[in-house]
């Protein structure tokens, strides 16, 4: 499976309770952070979820 990185460009204040535990659960804790994930649907869901608090790293 491909890999994908990730970068936390928004802040999760004043965010639904489901979406900062959707950070929390791709390894985000703050903003300017990277994480790498395996492509899988759970993790394509958990990314189309918080598309706008994140982007995705070359």
């Amino acid at each position: 499976m491909s890999k994908v990185k990730i970068k936390q460009i928004r802040s999760k204040i004043k965010r639904p309770v489901d979406q900062k535990r959707t950070l929390e659960a791709l390894g985000l804790k703050k903003i300017g952070q990277v994480v790498e994930h395996e492509i899988t649907p759970s993790v394509e869901g958990m990314i189309n979820k918080v598309k706008h608090l994140i982007t995705i790293v070359e």
